[in-house]
């Protein structure tokens, strides 16, 4: 796993490669996948790492990829915009979700 990638489609791609198939969404209570026809609760899910990514032209194209892992050993892909509508996402999902910056708790 790098430390950074050039784009989300490359990083997506190395991730992928490295075995990182499973194409997460968020859910009610944690992440869901419709290919898998599985949902985790929050607390069945590690974020391993994360990506940033920015429009060059288009603010609306900053996007965030989390590298997560499950308790069962799925490993998989969430990708989720800067401004997302968190809608009915549980509160521990969006906890694991938040973006801490070194130095800060």
């Amino acid at each position: 796993m790098e430390n950074s990638y050039e784009s989300l489609s490359v990083a997506i791609n190395a991730l992928v490669a490295e075995g990182y198939t499973a194409d997460f969404n968020l859910a009610e209570e944690g992440l869901a996948s419709r290919s898998l026809k599985s949902k985790w609760q929050a607390g069945d899910c590690d974020v391993i790492k994360y990506y940033r990514f920015e429009g060059m032209s288009n603010p609306d194209d900053n996007s965030i990829l989390y590298v997560i892992e499950t308790k069962d050993g799925t490993k998989g892909l969430l990708v989720d915009n800067y401004s997302a509508d968190n809608g009915n996402v549980a509160p521990e999902m969006l906890e694991k979700l938040k973006i801490r910056h070194e130095g800060s708790s």
